[in-house]
């Protein structure tokens, strides 16, 4: 009934019960509180503190805390619900002291404490459904059935995880109880589920699908109705008149099978209602029992989804079921599909009789012989899965019983299936799943020799002959290892029973007739042969042998061609799994077998070798040492047994065997050396040539292998018979130039066969027979062969290899400083023409350096030339090997790539050989410098894989170098410098293998630095970082590399500063960024941290090395490593790197000119600004210096460093950010500047120092710069003040310079940037021996005296006397501006002038004299005018009347200047006459002159006109006539020509006599010889005959007297011809 309840629930669902809890009684249980417990979690805690110590009935106490927990509606604390849950749990499981009613109660209490805690509760369920007891479950299952019922709803979330381990537990129910109990949970948690499906709505938690809910209820309830329905039908069986409703419901079963998706629980059901019909032996219709043989099979047959191994051997157990059952039946059914089924069908049948074997019931085990017999029908089926069946059923008989092997040959067909696997295996024709299939083969006959139970007496003396036979054949050798340990466990129970069960040996199981047994020596090959072969699937090339081995490989080529046989597959030869041990092990036990002598001596030496495999791995077992422990113990074998006819018999077994192994099998070449062993050891010289001749004659010198076991023979003979042995290769080798024409290529072979021969012959030679024979008999008869021969690669191996061991066996004889090799030089002549003929791919490449290094060693020594000579060509032909990718890249031959990889390393790892022993027999810094000097190159090479070599060559090499100073210190290595500037930016490679090198050869470098100096080398700090190395990101490269160059840097020696920056700049032009980056960071680092250290002397270097990679470099950031290494080294050495700039090549390039911007931006911009300051006014002091000096370096060289320390200048100004520096420069900068432009003028005052050219852009070029200075200085409205009155325009012509210099003076004082050290700067120049300096600082200074700052600063007296100094300047320019600047002294101190007033005016006086210069005149006439101002007249004395006198001998001069500034001094005159004394005077002068101020009026230009009038305005007071007084000062707004008319009009109208004068006045000046006062005289003279009276008799007018005079002038001068016009145009002319 629950079956039915829990099916309902599957598919209908029932609503969720609940109900209190009931005791044992059936009751209600309300246990009582103690009255002293008040609070809820008090009481549950009082209530667990009993329970856990087992206080009173844990019955009681459980129903006191059900009813606790139902009474109270708070929540529980999690930790108090954790320790109760935890204690009812408990106590569910079955214990001896546990009840049924404490169990049943503490359920009870998980179902109350689900109220609150239902997740932990289901939790630990969910876990103790596993691993318990049928009884624990049972209660495990009620209490889920409870939760179900009281929380229906809120179980649903936790349904898919307990139905789950319902499954589980459904699987494993062994009772219709237990089946019932998971029943009735699935009943109640399916309702829960319907309820939900109903309300989910309701729920608060969050929804789950239908479809989430349904598939682990489907699930389950398949399996719950495939156990129930094999539970139902177990019980069918048991009423006789139920059958046949059990064999309906059987066939329902078997046809679940089609429906399930996981058949394994129908073949759970199945086996059970099988053993339910073999328990109550049911007869089984024989159709029911063909139904359930026939679907357990079709399953065991299914390929689409094979059964699991558990469902395998759940399906196999039903057959034997049925077996027992029905044995005819399931016979007849296996045999037939054994005859007539496919592959698949014999394979399970097959494996069903493997199920039946194993099983031991006494009914089926007496059907052993037919079960046999029923497999031996498919023995020999091709299909590899039916063979690997019948193994696996042999492996089972094996075990099972030996009786069932009487009537068939098991052994046998074990070895007959491996040899038929290792058959098609060595046909090469299998595709890749047959071969995995032939091996499996193998393997599991292997397995199956190795399961076989030799326990029984009688199976051993069975076995022993028949697993005896198989040991000898090769064929074999992969069942080595069972096959021995079988025999070697077979001889040792023989040993332990002695033959005490043979009689009992049923006759059956005894042999017809006893077994050949092999020959001892037979064995004894066959076994070491077995001990020396390599392990499975080793390639020829996997295992290394001896050199003459390789080198043959390389001369007659790689084995393993279209044709290729099998290698011996064996396990390796190790203990456990390798049948070395288990050869060896056998060869102990069969001592005896083979020989009585060598029992005690194997007893000891077998263990050892035992020992030395137990020691080692396959991964790390040295072929070449293992092969000569073998040989070794074969040749103390033969010293034991001491017959020589049984060691004859052994040679020939060796040849035997040799004859009959594999082509290219390693067997073969173990034999070879075995061979030689044995003929080493033979007695018998006959026997011995005999053998050594034959196997030279029947040798194919063309298989590799033949080729070097013969090199083996001969070599091993040689140990024990060397004369023999070498006269017998002599023989041979005479009867080559017999051999026939056709055989022309196997006589080559020969040939460089022998080479390899005599070579090992001689390394294998006694040592006091050697050298009497090495030279005319081993290298005489070599150079002959190579001589005689075609010298194509073959033959030059073989000259290299032979030429190698003779070297090492010569060393090896030790033979003293006697002996000399003769033809040493021509060896290594022909050595070195191998590696030239030979491309450098060859193989013959590294091997010809291994023959070099070993011959280098004997003697006669080589001088130092030909030893670094040597080297040197050695090196090139190393580094420049190309990798295979390189030349698959190019297009060459593929048949030259792969030999590359096996070529590089070697050549490698010879050249640094050769490296350490000429640098240990040679002085090493000579030698070392020349093969440095040889790997710059390719370590700068733009190949990575040169690059690659290169650093492997270097490390050697520094190692070399290393070891050889290690013994003393020495000085410092000279090429420190150069190797660590071309290593350190390799750290940054593309190549990992590159970096790691690099690293290396900088800890390498260091250590030689230490030697020299007292700084530790850091090596363990350059090993650390040199493990970082291997990062891919470029940020942690870059850092790694700058922290390595912190700890290389500070060891490089002082003068090798160059050579390190050179290299480090040519890596920072690398194609590749992060090199490029890491050569900047390395440049950066040695000049940060070194830069104090470098000697003054190679910074000129430093600079230009800089500067040449600027220049060659366009990339900007790889620039700006550069910039900021030229500026780490003027931080250092800022005079040496000026210096260095400023000798480069005028024009200046872009290059330099970036750099001394990046100088101007950087923090040293202010310090070299401020050198050059110094510079410019040093090139100017120097060129101040002398004049001879000046004039010979005037045209080239003088001008350079001017010019560049200019350039340099407005360079760095241009990039100034602060305008301060320059200012604060400026009183410097500017004379200097100023003292440039002022030199470069080509107008010298002394016509001496003039020079023809005019044209000169020097000047330009200095006043650009002073403009760009004061850019820095000045605001905007001086500088647009200074651009539009022209000041740099002046500055730089010879004529307006001075009027430049004042305007700038001028800007200069009204910006107030005008220092005192400006001043006295330039006032060094006042006395200079250059007349452009003192012009210019004259002219500064004139300007300066307008300003105030003259009287602030105490200036005045010394430059007054300054200005009279140089008012008798030669240079008339520097008297006029001496003059100007006491005239602007009135300006600039008025009041203190009045103290030097006579002083300035007798100098200003002498600006007057005869001699004096129309400027100076001029400039000396208005600064009196000035002067005159403040001083007052009885302040000069009696020079006002002869200033007055001087100013009016200036009137009539020719030049404008000198008239305009005469008048403007008789304008100031009467200024100061009025105010003083002087007025009489002044007054007579006004009279004397009033016609000549008249006449002036008219001046033809117009400043001298202005000025006359402002005269005549001031002289006006001092005029008699008052109408004229008043007249002239009425016409103050009138122009000069029109108070000209005036006056004239007024005189001729009411002042006859002033006419008169004026009339005389005219006609003086016509009659002068100054054109202006002539065309002013002849204007006047117009004006005068127009203003005359009319009733004046014409006679009388003295105008009218000069007419005829007035037009012969006319006549002769245009000018004054104008000026007649213009004055009769004047309105009254007509009437005249």
């Amino acid at each position: 009934m629950g079956v039915l309840r829990a099916l309902r629930g599957f598919f209908t669902g029932v609503g969720a019960r609940s109900g209190p809890a009931r005791g044992e009684n059936g009751g209600s249980v309300v246990g009582a509180v103690p009255a002293a417990i008040t609070t809820f979690a008090a009481v549950v805690i009082s209530i667990l503190d009993q329970l856990e110590d087992a206080q009173g009935g844990r019955v009681e106490a459980y129903r006191q805390l059900e009813s606790v927990l139902w009474g109270d509606e708070s929540d529980l604390q999690s930790s108090v619900a954790g320790r109760a849950i935890a204690l009812a749990a408990q106590d569910l499981r079955v214990a001896q002291d546990t009840t049924a009613a404490v169990r049943m109660a503490a359920s009870d209490v998980l179902v109350a404490l689900a109220r609150w805690h239902l997740h932990d509760v289901v939790s630990v369920l969910q876990g103790h459904l596993q691993a318990l007891e049928e009884m624990s479950v049972e209660l495990v299952l009620h209490t889920l059935h409870n939760l179900a019922i009281r929380y229906a709803l809120q179980c649903v979330p936790f349904a898919g995880k307990t139905l789950a381990a319902l499954r589980g537990v459904l699987s494993t129910a062994g009772s219709s109880r237990m089946l019932c109990a998971v029943c009735g949970v699935v009943e109640q948690w399916c309702s829960g589920i319907s309820a939900y499906l109903r309300q989910r709505e309701k729920c608060d938690f969050p929804h789950l699908g239908a479809a989430q809910l349904c598939a682990p209820v489907y699930s389950l309830g398949k399996q719950a109705m495939l156990r129930a329905m094999a539970v139902m039908m177990g019980v069918l069986l048991h009423a006789e008149e139920h059958h046949q409703h059990a064999w309906e419901q059987l066939l329902w079963l078997l046809h679940q099978y089609r429906e399930v998706q996981d058949p394994s629980g129908v073949t759970r059901s199945l086996s059970y209602f099988l053993w339910a019909v073999m328990d109550v032996q049911a007869q089984v219709p024989r159709a029911k029992i063909l139904a359930v043989i026939a679907a357990v099979h079709e399953q065991l047959c299914d390929e689409m989804e094979p059964p699991s191994p558990g469902h395998r051997a759940e399906l196999c157990h039903c057959m034997v079921l049925q077996a027992r059952i029905c044995p005819e039946e399931t016979i007849v059914f296996l045999y037939y599909k054994l005859r007539t089924g496919n592959k698949v069908d014999r394979v399970a049948a097959v494996e069903m009789l493997q199920a039946l074997v194993r099983c031991d019931a006494p009914d089926v085990r007496e059907k052993l012989p037919l079960f046999t017999k029923l497999v031996q029908s498919v023995c020999h089926d091709p299909a590899a899965q039916v063979r690997k069946a019948v193994l696996r059923f042999l492996g089972e008989l094996l075990h099972s019983s030996a009786l069932g092997c009487s009537a068939w040959d098991v052994v046998g067909h074990l070895f007959g299936e491996f040899s038929r696997a290792s058959g098609r295996l060595a046909t090469g024709k299998l595709s890749v799943v047959e071969v995995w299939e032939e091996r499996t083969v193998q393997r599991l006959c292997a397995h199956v020799l190795g399961s076989l139970d030799v326990s029984a007496g009688a199976v051993a003396k069975l076995l022993w002959p028949r697993l005896l036979q198989y040991v000898v054949p090769a064929e074999y050798t992969g069942m080595l290892v069972p096959l021995c340990r079988c025999l070697r466990a077979l001889a040792e129970r023989t040993e332990r029973t002695e033959g005490e069960e043979e009689k009992a040996a049923p006759e059956a199981l005894k042999p017809a007739e006893p077994a050949p047994l092999p020959a001892p020596q037979a064995l004894l090959a066959r076994l070491l042969v077995s001990t020396g072969a390599p392990g499975e699937g080793a390639s020829v090339a996997g295992v290394r042998g001896e050199p003459g081995e390789m080198v043959l490989q390389l001369v007659l080529g790689t084995p393993g061609g279209g044709g290729r046989s099998m290698v011996v597959a064996a396990v390796a030869p190790h203990t456990g799994g390798g049948h070395g041990a288990a050869a060896l092990q056998l060869l102990q036990v069969l001592c005896g077998t083979i020989h009585r002598a060598v029992g005690a001596s194997w007893a000891t030496e077998i263990p050892l070798l035992l020992q030395h495999l137990a020691g080692t791995t396959a991964g790390f077992l040295d072929r070449a040492e293992w092969d000569s422990l073998l040989l070794k113990f074969l040749r103390a074998s033969l010293e034991v047994i001491a017959s020589e006819a049984w060691t004859v018999e052994l040679s020939r077994e060796l040849s035997r065997q040799l004859g009959g192994s594999p082509r290219l099998s390693w067997e073969k070449r173990f034999l070879y050396k075995a061979l030689g062993t044995a003929l080493a050891a033979c007695g018998c010289l006959r026997h011995v040539r005999e053998q050594t001749l034959q196997h030279l004659e029947a040798t194919n010198f063309l298989e590799l292998w033949e080729a070097q076991g013969i090199v083996s023979v001969v070599s091993r003979c040689a140990e024990s018979h060397f004369q023999l042995a070498l006269s017998s290769v002599q023989q041979f080798t005479g009867t080559l130039k017999h051999r026939k024409q056709s055989h022309a290529l196997r006589n080559r072979a020969a040939r460089a066969t022998l080479m390899v021969i005599y070579g090992r012959m001689a390394l294998r030679a006694p040592r006091e027979q050697l050298l009497t024979h090495v030279e005319r008999d081993i290298v005489g008869n070599v150079l002959q062969l190579y001589r005689e021969g075609c010298q194509d690669a073959q033959l030059k191996l073989s000259l290299v290899q032979s030429v190698t061991e003779i070297s090492l066996a010569i060393q090896a004889a030790d033979a003293g400083p006697r002996f000399e090799l003769c033809c040493k030089r021509e060896l290594l002549q022909m050595l070195l023409e191998v590696m030239q003929e030979e491309p450098q791919e060859s193989p013959v490449q590294p091997r010809a350096l291994m023959a070099v290094e070993q011959l280098s060693k004997l003697k006669p020594r080589l001088s130092r030339e030909e030893k670094c000579s040597l080297l040197a060509q050695c090196c090139r032909g190393v580094v420049c090997l190309r990798h295979p990718e390189q030349m698959e890249a190019r297009g060459e031959a593929a048949a030259a790539a792969p030999v590359a990889p096996g070529v590089q390393a070697p050549a490698l790892r010879a050249l640094g050989q050769l490296m350490r022993t000429l640098l240990r027999e040679e002085p090493a810094p000579i030698c070392f410098e020349d093969v440095v000097q040889v790997l710059r190159h390719w370590l700068a090479s733009a190949e990575e894989c040169e690059r690659e070599r290169a650093l492997q060559v270097c490390v050697q090499l520094l190692g070399a170098h290393e070891e050889q100073r290690e013994h003393g210190r020495g000085r410092a290595c000279e090429q420190f410098g150069s190797l660590a500037g071309l290593l350190g930016p390799l750290t940054c490679d593309a190549s990992a293998a590159s970096r790691w090198r690099a690293a290396t050869c900088l800890g390498h470098l260091l250590q030689i630095g230490a030697e020299t100096t007292d700084v530790a080398p850091c090596t363990n700090e350059i090993g650390y970082l040199r493990e970082r190395l291997n990062a891919v990101a470029p940020d942690s490269l870059l850092a790694t590399s700058t922290n390595i160059a912190k700890l290389v840097c500070k060891h490089v020696p002082q003068g090798q500063a160059a050579d390190f920056m050179d290299t480090v700049m040519e890596s920072l032009q690398c194609t590749r960024p992060v090199r490029a980056w890491a050569a900047g960071r390395w440049a950066l680092t040695f000049l940060g941290d070194c830069g104090e250290q470098i000697f003054q002397e190679e910074v000129p270097e430093l600079v230009t090395i800089l500067c040449t990679c600027l220049q060659s470099t366009q990339q900007s950031t790889r620039r700006c490593f550069v910039l900021r290494a030229m500026f780490i080294l003027a931080r250092c050495h800022q005079e040496p790197v000026i210096d260095s700039l400023l000798q480069r090549c005028l024009p200046m390039d872009s290059n330099t000119v970036e750099v001394w911007r990046s100088l101007g931006r950087s923090a040293l911009g202010y310090p070299i600004l401020e050198r050059l300051t110094e510079k410019l006014r040093a090139a100017g002091d120097s060129s101040q210096g002398s004049e001879c000096c000046a004039r010979e370096l005037g045209s080239s060289q003088a001008a350079l460093e001017p010019h560049t320390i200019i350039r340099a200048l407005c360079e760095m100004v241009s990039v100034l950010q602060s305008e301060g520096l320059v200012q604060h420069l400026l009183p410097d900068l500017l004379p200097s500047l100023l003292g440039q432009v002022s030199e470069t003028l080509r107008e010298e005052m002394e016509p001496s120092l003039r020079e023809p050219e005019s044209s000169d852009t020097s000047g330009r070029l200095f006043v650009e710069v002073l403009e760009l200075v004061l850019s820095k200085c000045l605001e905007e409205r001086w500088l647009r003040l200074l651009r539009e009155q022209g000041a740099w325009a002046s500055l730089a012509e010879p004529q307006a310079h001075s009027a430049g210099v004042c305007l700038l003076a001028s800007v200069l004082l009204r910006a107030e940037l005008v220092p005192p050290r400006l001043l006295q700067n330039l006032s060094t120049w006042l006395d200079s021996c250059s007349a452009n300096l003192r012009l210019t600082a004259t002219a500064f200074f004139a300007e300066l005296m307008k300003d105030r700052l003259v009287e602030e600063r105490k200036l005045l007296k010394p430059l007054l006397e300054a200005f009279a100094a140089r008012a008798r300047d030669p240079v008339s320019a520097v008297q006029q501006m001496a003059m100007r600047g006491l005239g602007n002294a009135a300006s600039g101190a008025p009041v203190k002038l009045q103290r030097h007033g006579a002083a300035v005016v007798a100098v200003l006086r002498g600006g007057l004299e005869d001699g004096a210069s129309v400027e100076v005149a001029a400039e000396s006439l208005l600064a009196l005018a000035k002067v005159l101002g403040p001083l007052v007249a009885r302040a000069i004395g009696s020079a006002f009347e002869e200033v007055t006198r001087s100013s009016r001998a200036f009137w009539g001069a020719e030049e404008e200047a000198l008239r305009c500034s005469a008048f403007t001094l008789y304008g100031a005159l009467a200024a100061s006459a009025s105010a003083s004394g002087r007025r009489s005077f002044f007054s007579r002068e006004v009279e004397a002159s009033f016609p000549s101020l008249v006449l002036h009026l008219g001046d033809p230009a117009p400043a001298v006109r202005d000025a006359c009038k402002m005269a005549l305005h001031r002289c006006a007071p001092f005029l008699a006539s008052e109408r004229v007084r008043r007249r002239v000062a009425a016409s103050t707004g009138l122009s000069a020509a029109e108070l000209q008319d005036e006056l004239c009009r007024h005189l001729a109208r009411d002042c006859p006599a002033l006419l008169e004068s004026l009339c005389h006045m005219a006609q003086s000046c016509c009659t002068g010889s100054c054109q202006a006062p002539q065309e002013a005289a002849v204007r006047i003279l117009g004006l005068l005959m127009n203003a005359a009276p009319a009733e004046r008799p014409q006679r009388q007018d003295p105008a009218s007297r000069w007419g005829a005079r007035q037009r012969q002038r006319c006549n002769r001068s245009p000018r004054a011809r104008r000026a007649a016009a213009v004055g009769t145009r004047q309105p009254g002319a007509a009437e005249l």
